[in-house]
């Protein structure tokens, strides 16, 4: 097994709880309508992605959450603007819209998304970096284009665990992409992510985890009510502040994501 490929032990059957209240399969239905609607739409605006405003791709990727049922609460300061490493814990393919909304950015993901029904062709035409995790050999020049665009100027964003969890345990950053930053002189900006139902209860259902499949995952979000997904956006970490990526990597690995400590409230959606 590489570096560059770990695994979590949660399991749909061990770790996914039900999502509690379960919406109407009509509401259902029409939430997962509205979701692939608006992916779609992504797709046909890609190539004028440059002339896109953040403002307006930010307010997109809320749509997408909001229109699953989820609501947003997005805590902390803005991301800085230039070159930028986001990185955050991965628990569900939601997290990938709510780190867009948090900054806009080009995704590190694996090489098997490019392959996902809509979402893949909306990830490769909107400049996604893709990573072949099984050739530890590629690793090298992954890092060296990651670089590069964090060199131009452009934000990018990673979930540096290298594999989902449920929410309830998390995996440890991995480091490589940490020298990224360290090699682009860029800061590194870590973002929490959990879900919780509308009684303050943290909930699995939106994870993405082992061999459960995409449409699953998608059906407990878009049939579960009061699901809420809590963005921390954490104090940027300079790249000075470890003379390695290890350090670094310590340095913006959340200390918990099941108990987040909300600070002051910048969106609710």
């Amino acid at each position: 097994m590489s570096a560059w490929l770990p695994t979590a032990p949660c399991t749909p059957e061990a770790c996914v709880q039900a999502p509690g209240r379960i919406a109407a399969v009509p509401r259902a239905v029409l939430r997962l309508t509205v979701v692939l609607l608006l992916l779609l739409t992504g797709i046909a605006l890609t190539p004028f992605g440059a002339r896109i405003p953040a403002s307006l791709v930010r307010r997109w990727c809320r749509w997408i959450v909001r229109a699953a049922g989820v609501r947003v609460r997005i805590t902390g300061a803005a991301a800085p603007t230039g070159g930028l490493l986001l990185v955050a814990n991965h628990i569900s393919w939601l997290d990938i819209p709510l780190l867009a909304a948090v900054r806009p950015a080009r995704m590190l993901a694996k090489t098997e998304v490019r392959h996902w029904p809509v979402a893949g062709a909306l990830a490769a035409r909107g400049g996604t970096l893709f990573i072949d995790r099984d050739r530890l050999r590629a690793l090298p020049g992954t890092v060296a284009r990651i670089t590069g665009a964090l060199r131009e100027g452009a934000a990018v964003a990673a979930f540096p665990e290298g594999s989902t969890w449920c929410g309830r345990a998390q995996g440890t950053f991995r480091r490589a992409v940490f020298q990224a930053a360290l090699d682009a002189g860029v800061p590194v900006q870590p973002v929490r992510i959990g879900y919780r139902l509308s009684d303050g209860r943290a909930t699995t259902a939106p994870a993405y985890v082992g061999d459960d499949t995409l449409l699953a995952s998608l059906w407990r979000v878009v049939t579960a009510r009061g699901l809420i997904a809590e963005v921390e956006v954490r104090n940027p970490v300079p790249p000075s502040a470890g003379p390695d990526r290890r350090t670094l990597a310590r340095a913006a690995q959340p200390p918990d994501t099941t108990a987040p400590a909300w600070t002051h409230t910048v969106l609710v959606a």
